[in-house]
């Protein structure tokens, strides 16, 4: 990683240059356990703790701002704030690069539709992508860092809970395309409203010439936006009309003549993709290439993702829930084309904020409509819920222990749904279930 060294000596010039010319980084680490010859290691509040540790491993590089005094080592530097230090080390890195970066932010989508982007983009470029959850102002400086030097582009993830974050996070990413997926009630807990949500995710806007910025255009907080527009409405630019779906896969036009395919399900997953399709397209690809890398991408788990275990067919959606993101679920699951019983498995959805009540009460009024033929709750919001919304197809459960026996009691095949937010670990019920 000579470039990112070169950044280092770079910002360090006056106490470290001699020092450090002739070092050699082969990655970057937050993680001492995960210190080896040659890493650059950013000690990070507890980290500082490990600093000797990291050493003792041959960090070629310790970045810390609490040092334990007894360490005088020439590979260490001291800064005042560690974490501010690696976001200008990131910006500066990104520059260096001349990387093409493509911020996601929105309520629900991101993880999907960045799989897909990175999927479609790596049919002609060199792409990597935000890994797991590392979107925040640790996490998305970290992932630049952790670039290798002849990366052409970089999918970001950019997460929030409050206003500020989007913009920090732009100013260190310096994004050349933007992607918001939608305004959902993610975060009401900390946001209140809707329209905070819209203004906390749209700090990315002004970072984004409107002919880069792809956004849900059927979303009421988003169709003044001025940017590239996509969904189902006639008034977007990229227009989706879903063809047939299947258990396997999707099949959708775009404008009425661009046929796509895609192995996921759901009118989102169509949206997702779209915004790939776009993004594709900016960056010259041919219809031919986007819908190979459609085709390969891939996708992070706990995002409908389809496990049979005996005769039973589980859709770990489970990675995350929000009202927006349960409907979605919940209206995909029952559109899906599947000869078993259906039984829906919901989880509590967490920061929902004073009204967190209601919104459950209105998701269990939704999943009623549906034709799933059970609907199984665990947590104590979606129990309160219960309780406002009197259906024989609803059943409380206070362990995932006592899930797993009512599923094994089930006497014909059956297709289960698992939605809940991540604290709820919905997927522990197929582990369980599995070790019959």
């Amino acid at each position: 990683m000579k470039k990112l060294l070169k950044v280092i000596m770079s910002m360090f010039k006056e106490e470290k240059l001699q020092e450090f010319q002739d070092i050699e980084i082969k990655d970057v680490v937050m993680d001492s356990k995960k210190v080896q010859e040659g890493s650059l290691f950013l000690a990070i509040n507890n980290g500082n703790k490990y600093i000797q540790e990291a050493l003792n491993k041959g960090a070629a590089i310790v970045i810390g701002d609490k040092v334990p005094e007894e360490i005088n080592d020439k590979r260490v530097i001291t800064v005042e704030n560690t974490i501010e230090i690696m976001q200008k080390l990131a910006r500066e890195y990104r520059r260096e690069l001349a990387l093409k970066v493509i911020g996601i932010t929105g309520s629900n989508g991101k993880t999907t539709t960045k799989d897909l982007i990175t999927g479609v983009l790596s049919e002609k470029y060199i792409t990597e992508k935000t890994q797991g959850n590392y979107n925040n102002h640790i996490g998305l400086p970290y992932t630049i860092l952790t670039l290798p030097g002849n990366t052409e582009v970089v999918v970001l993830e950019m997460g929030m809970s409050s206003f500020g974050e989007i913009d920090t996070l732009c100013k260190i990413a310096e994004p050349n395309y933007g992607i918001i997926t939608n305004i959902g009630d993610s975060h009401l807990e900390f946001l209140k409203t809707r329209e905070n949500v819209f203004k906390a995710k749209g700090e990315m806007i002004k970072y984004i010439s409107s002919d880069k910025l792809f956004i849900f255009g059927d979303d009421p907080y988003l169709k003044n936006v001025s940017g590239i527009k996509v969904g189902y409405l006639e008034e977007n630019d990229y227009k989706i009309n879903i063809i047939s779906e299947e258990l396997s896969a999707t099949e959708f036009t775009v404008n009425n003549f661009e046929k796509y395919k895609i192995s996921l399900n759901g009118k989102h997953n169509c949206i997702n993709a779209t915004m790939a399709i776009g993004i594709g397209k900016a960056f010259g690809l041919t219809m031919e290439e986007i819908q190979r890398g459609l085709e390969k991408s891939q996708m992070t788990a706990m995002r409908f993702e389809k496990k049979l275990v005996g005769e039973t067919l589980y859709i770990n959606d489970a990675y995350n829930a929000s009202p927006t993101s349960m409907e979605y679920s919940l209206m995909t699951f029952d559109n899906l084309k599947v000869s078993k019983k259906k039984i829906a498995i919901l989880g509590d959805m967490l920061e929902l904020g004073e009204e967190s009540v209601k919104f459950h009460k209105e998701i269990l009024e939704k999943a009623i409509e549906t034709k799933i033929d059970k609907i199984f709750l665990y947590g104590p919001l979606m129990a309160q819920g219960a309780q406002l919304v009197k259906n024989n197809n609803i059943y409380t459960f206070e362990t995932k222990n006592d899930i797993v026996k009512a599923l094994r009691e089930e006497k014909e095949p059956i297709a289960v749904l698992l939605k809940g937010s991540r604290g709820m670990k919905l997927e522990e019920i197929i582990e369980q279930k599995e070790q019959k």
